[in-house]
């Protein structure tokens, strides 16, 4: 019997069994190319549109502008590079210093191409001010890049604000709204591009959604046979465009449900911490209306996160220190960085997030270790409380 505690929801979920049961047909019976003109491949091809039609109610969307990637790694490239690429005279994009690598990493490159990046600083829980924004964009500005829900902290972006004034000044708004969707909801009438990834959604791994809006042009990053309207080449992975479209009706269905509890499971996971565990602080946002519900970003003075997750993985706790995609990295992670936290306190993080499948006694179980775990490796460390 299994006994763990899996509470790295934010790095991915596991698959919905109803996910899977709707992917299952198109994995065994159904195996047709999406181009092919046979029965088996026009079967695969409905269950490509519908699923585009589904995704595309779920965010209020145009179908058409629903194009299906390997996820929102592809999806932010995409985004940034295809619109680059396809308005070369506009050479300035504005996001924030707490993006997503995918994003960073994107603007990195133009940057070395000789494009002008503006990486807008946040407050102390992370939250971009839309007035920055407002004040960054110019006549050069080719895109605003500011995801929805940070992935790190939970912080909510103030999405709406930034889209209505990016509309005002005719600039383009995208937003990663990986861990956003079924979390909150998504004002997608003021924004252009919306990345998503169905493995953040209780679906499965490698599918994600580039939604583009009608008045944006790209061009596409892979070359091929043309597939997604020709922005994205490359066969279909059927079952798993099914399985993000059954994870997204799942979520954005039972959202209201799941949101609750989840974020009741979080207070008192913050609750219990803050006050059992001596130089333990929040990073990040605890409001409903900043924060969401399913991420619980700690600090603990004195011990090293990596250290803190190991040892937890021992007692049967699967957690992490920040992004999945760079916690084999020894850096501090860049978002905590930019909300301020001292380097020894962003050595000392823990990032706990909630899934569907989470449930008290999990979060019973943790309270239980977490502070005798602490106390262990601060025992241990050369760092004592109320050092420097």
């Amino acid at each position: 019997m299994n006994t763990r505690i899996y509470l790295d929801n934010a790095a991915t979920t596991p698959i919905d069994s109803g996910v899977l049961d709707c992917m299952l047909p198109y994995l065994q019976q159904k195996h047709g190319n999406a181009s092919s003109l046979h029965e088996e491949g026009r079967q695969a091809r409905k269950a490509v549109e519908d699923a585009r039609r589904d995704i595309a109610g779920t965010l209020d969307w145009d179908p058409r502008g629903i194009v299906f990637t390997s996820g929102a790694t592809e999806a932010d490239n995409l985004a940034i590079l295809g619109l680059a690429r396809s308005q070369p005279e506009r050479r300035h994009i504005i996001c924030s210093a707490i993006e997503h690598h995918a994003v960073l990493h994107s603007c990195d490159w133009l940057e070395r191409q000789g494009y002008r990046i503006t990486r807008l600083p946040v407050d102390a829980e992370g939250r971009v001010a839309p007035a920055s924004v407002a004040g960054a964009i110019d006549e050069q500005t080719l895109l605003v890049s500011v995801m929805a829900g940070n992935n790190e902290l939970g912080t909510i972006q103030p999405i709406r604000e930034i889209g209505e004034l990016c509309r005002e000044r005719g600039v383009p708004f995208h937003t990663d709204a990986v861990q956003a969707v079924g979390r909150m909801d998504l004002p997608t009438q003021v924004t252009d591009l919306i990345s998503l990834s169905a493995h953040k959604l209780h679906g499965p791994k490698g599918v994600g959604v580039l939604a583009v809006g009608p008045d944006v042009k790209l061009l596409p990053l892979v070359h091929g046979g043309g597939h997604e309207r020709g922005l994205r080449s490359g066969t279909e992975n059927v079952s798993g465009i099914v399985g993000l479209a059954a994870a997204c009706r799942l979520m954005t269905e039972e959202q209201e449900t799941h949101t609750r509890r989840m974020r009741a499971l979080r207070d008192r996971l913050i609750d219990t911490v803050l006050t059992s565990i001596p130089a333990a602080k929040l990073n990040g946002s605890r409001s409903p209306l900043g924060s969401l519900p399913h991420i619980a970003n700690f600090s603990f003075a004195a011990i090293e996160g990596e250290s803190l997750v190991m040892k937890l993985d021992e007692q049967g706790i699967a957690a992490s220190t920040g992004s999945a995609c760079s916690s084999p990295d020894l850096e501090p992670s860049h978002v905590l960085q930019a909300i301020g936290v001292p380097i020894e306190m962003a050595h000392g993080s823990l990032r706990l997030s909630i899934g569907r499948q989470t449930v008290t006694e999990d979060i019973d179980s943790l309270l239980r270790i977490l502070p005798g775990v602490v106390e262990q490796l601060r025992s241990m460390s050369p760092f004592k409380l109320g050092d420097g």
